[in-house]
């Protein structure tokens, strides 16, 4: 077997563990076997990869090469050890960021470093390929960036509302087109660059103009960028495994974006023009009547009196890390009989899944935890729902106010229950900057303070209940 068929062959094992990986992430009781899926595929590409390399490079070139997957490898795993899961979006993003980076990279490289063999319809091709990866891997490189920015607090999350922002946006584009042909024609420098600084300002751009509410489907489209910019590299560099990976990664975050806007009511075309025909969000409303509190032990009280209890958790259980004490009360409050169940809004959280994860995390059985679509219907015949940290996924107005810039998208109807209990911080509106008038309802009362010490307090609340109150001696003359 000479070396060119045994990395083919290794290429289609490596092709078909991508596949299992994607197969087993799609399920929470397959996810870690869909990791390791992954890791098994990736391993089996670089060996095949490198050993391909090694035919044609000299022994430095194998140094540097050896050098740059351990320094890789090394940052991946400091990385990995050190993140929170609530900088898990963050981080995702800018890995995005280096695929769009490597991807431009190597259509540079591939202009600078042309096949003599090429001539004809074939260097046109080429040059073609090289235009549009430069151009995908630079938008996905700033795009991944400002996500980045947006989603680590860095700079606000609301959109970017510059004069006339799409016919900038529909400019590139035409732009772009009319490069490429030129550059296929005559290929140059000078339009190279242009083209590169183009898509530079055009991923920036797109990203900065969407707001914070549709983050979550901006991760998502990002990932399918960093598929289509790995298979714009593969068609440069001949290599059929990478166009495979990408084709993968492009199309399922293409999916997956795609399922995240129908969550939300929103457009896909819009979210991936950066906000096309969308109207600019509302200013900010103030509060919008009286709000009731309650304490941890009242809380309790509640809870331990009630016969069915749902909890709708947010990216606030991710910052206060209060999975683990989340997850002891449902303990708790199984064990005393209460039907316990969580609620899990598509969006909620700054990336698909989060909720879940954190909830495998601490140890939540799968079978309590339930999509939108398959507890919306019951919150009525609820006694008491926790919202831990959820704000616009719990908003009336995106059914009540057509006026709203969440109007029309589906949330959870956490305000149909008998009581309501909101876990907050303050009265702050959500990551969206929209007010949310489930606060002042009559049947809601907030819980402020940070989420894993009040559920901390309530766990101590229920034991109370437990424990017997020693009588009162009595007294004699």
């Amino acid at each position: 077997m000479t070396t060119d068929t045994a990395a083919q062959a290794a290429y289609v094992v490596a092709a078909l563990l991508f596949i299992l990986s994607l197969a087993g992430l799609s399920q929470h009781k397959t996810s870690r076997s869909g990791v390791v899926w992954g890791i098994a595929g990736m391993v089996v590409a670089l060996a095949a990869t490198v050993g391909l390399a090694s035919r044609s490079i000299t022994t430095t070139g194998l140094v540097l090469i050896a050098v740059a997957t351990a320094a890789g490898a090394g940052i991946g795993l400091w990385r990995a050890r050190v993140v929170e899961m609530t900088g898990m979006p963050e981080l995702i993003a800018i890995m995005h960021s280096l695929v769009g980076l490597a991807a431009a990279f190597v259509g540079w490289n591939g202009y600078l470093d042309v096949d003599a063999e090429l001539s004809g319809s074939l260097l046109a091709i080429h040059h073609a390929e090289v235009f549009i990866g430069v151009f995908i891997g630079a938008v996905t490189f700033t795009g991944s960036v400002v996500a980045y920015l947006k989603l680590s607090a860095r700079i606000n999350s609301r959109p970017l509302t510059l004069p006339g922002k799409h016919v900038l946006n529909i400019g590139a584009l035409v732009a772009f087109v009319g490069l490429t042909a030129a550059f296929v024609a005559r290929p140059g420098m000078g339009l190279l660059i242009a083209v590169t600084v183009i898509a530079l300002a055009l991923g920036a751009h797109l990203v900065a103009s969407i707001g914070g509410g549709d983050m979550p489907v901006v991760v998502s489209m990002l990932n399918s960028y960093s598929g289509w910019a790995a298979a714009a590299s593969g068609f440069l560099l001949a290599n059929n495994l990478l166009i495979v990976t990408g084709a993968l990664v492009g199309s399922s975050g293409a999916y997956l974006s795609y399922i995240m806007c129908k969550a939300m009511n929103r457009s896909f075309i819009s979210v991936i023009a950066g906000g096309f025909g969308t109207p600019a969000a509302a200013a900010e409303e103030g509060e919008q009547g009286e709000h009731r509190e309650i304490n941890a032990e009242e809380t309790a009280e509640l809870l331990g009196n009630a016969t069915s209890v749902i909890i709708t958790p947010g990216y606030g259980m991710a910052v206060a890390q209060a999975q683990y004490p989340v997850a002891e009360l449902a303990r708790k409050l199984r064990e005393r009989g209460v039907e316990v169940r969580f609620g899990i809004h598509p969006v909620a959280g700054r990336l698909p899944g989060h909720m879940n994860v954190l909830l495998a995390e601490a140890n939540v059985p799968y079978d309590i935890v339930l999509e939108m679509d398959e507890i919306n219907d019951d919150f009525a015949a609820t006694s008491v729902v926790l919202v831990i940290g959820a704000n616009d996924t719990v908003n009336p107005a995106a059914t009540d106010n057509p006026t709203s810039p969440i109007a029309g998208m589906p949330v959870l109807h956490v305000w149909e229950s008998s009581n309501v209990i909101v876990f907050k911080r303050s009265m702050a509106a959500g990551y969206a900057g929209v007010q949310n008038p489930l606060f002042f309802r009559e049947n809601t009362q907030m819980l402020f303070g940070d989420a894993k010490q009040r559920v901390e307090d309530i766990l101590r609340g229920l034991d109370a209940l437990d424990t017997p109150v020693p009588a009162m001696a009595g007294t004699s003359r």
